[in-house]
């Protein structure tokens, strides 16, 4: 049986589900119309296929990662790995500003990467929107 995104959330610590519950939300709210589904044991949202948003628990506290991050110019956002994805961490709800995750997610829609066919670029990644 796969894994939903509110049985991922509810087995984190008190402090942690409140921010994966907050994330959610505001991801959900603002990503009208993505698929969201736990993908390599992490929640994702995805539009048509691509992978945009999404969080995990880390030893320091949750991760926010946006795929196509490091596009957005936002300097709260830092790079991650050695593609186009930049983070956030959080170690504490209070810490989760709606109004930049608001405009992350706008970027998000717009600025976007295309993952969904990186193995067939042979790690080639080029601009969708």
């Amino acid at each position: 049986m796969d894994q939903t995104i509110q049985e991922y959330n509810d087995a984190m610590s008190t402090e942690d589900k409140s921010i994966c519950q907050k994330l959610r939300h505001e991801i959900d709210k603002h990503l009208t119309g993505a698929e969201s589904k736990i993908w390599h044991r992490h929640p994702v949202w995805f539009i048509n296929g691509n992978p945009i948003v999404g969080y995990s628990k880390l030893k320091g506290g949750v991760r926010l990662l946006f795929w196509s991050g490091q596009s957005f110019d936002e300097p709260d956002l830092l790079p991650e790995g050695s593609f186009k994805a930049a983070e956030a961490r959080y170690t504490d709800v209070n810490q989760v500003d709606t109004d930049h995750l608001k405009r992350w997610l706008d970027k998000s829609v717009k600025i976007q990467w295309d993952y969904k066919n990186i193995v067939k670029r042979k790690g080639v990644l080029e601009r969708l929107v």
